[in-house]
């Protein structure tokens, strides 16, 4: 069941709290479920957003990492990258 799932996953629960969730879950209503399931749905998008966006962010720190490496200055990587040079010097500190 993808709510057990969910939680599994996102939420550390004891066994006996997980117990307590699979009970209230058989008790629920088909709407309740709905609505759990909507809300699960929306979590997890959130987090693939959200993960999509830090893997963007690492990419471009190892690009200009690279370049820099290869010898360019931060004002021809920042002219590449579209950044302002600021950016690029903060990111090659991290």
């Amino acid at each position: 069941m993808i709510l057990l799932g969910f939680f599994e996953t996102y939420v550390k629960l004891s066994e006996e709290e997980e117990q307590q969730l699979q009970r209230e879950v058989k008790t629920m209503e088909t709407k309740e479920k709905e609505k759990v399931l909507e809300l699960i749905i929306s979590y997890e998008q959130k987090g693939r957003k959200e993960g999509m966006k830090e893997g963007m962010k690492e990419g471009m720190r190892r690009l200009i990492e690279t370049m820099a490496r290869k010898g360019m200055t931060n004002d021809e990587i920042a002219r590449l990258v579209d950044l302002p040079v600021e950016e690029i010097e903060r990111l090659l500190r991290e």
